[in-house]
């Protein structure tokens, strides 16, 4: 956990999101995956997906549906442009799946 919530530090002094782009902060337990789309300007989300009652089998499945779920509730906001937040997860499994769910669903980052 110590580590974890060190290489998000580091990557929040980096990533930061605005109106005009977005941040997906990602957050992934044992069962789940939660994407909230944050404008950090105001401290407000803006949309949030998350893997809960979700299509699919395994998790990396329902992370998928998630971020493409994601990105259909940004193009409703009319937002194309996004940066990503693993917080502190390595990218693969359902933190990739995420991202590419978002992807698909017409994002860009």
């Amino acid at each position: 956990m110590a580590q974890r919530a060190r290489r998000q530090k580091r990557i929040r002094a980096k990533v930061k999101g605005t109106a005009e782009r977005p941040r997906i902060s990602v957050f992934k337990s044992n069962t789940a995956v939660v994407l909230q789309l944050i404008d950090d300007t105001k401290g407000a989300t803006l949309a949030m997906a998350t893997t809960r009652g979700g299509k699919g089998k395994t998790l990396v499945e329902r992370s998928l549906a998630a971020g493409k779920d994601l990105a259909s509730k940004a193009k409703a906001q009319k937002i194309e442009a996004v940066v990503f937040d693993r917080g502190g997860y390595i990218y693969t499994g359902a933190i990739k799946a995420a991202a590419e769910g978002a992807r698909e669903g017409g994002l860009k980052f």
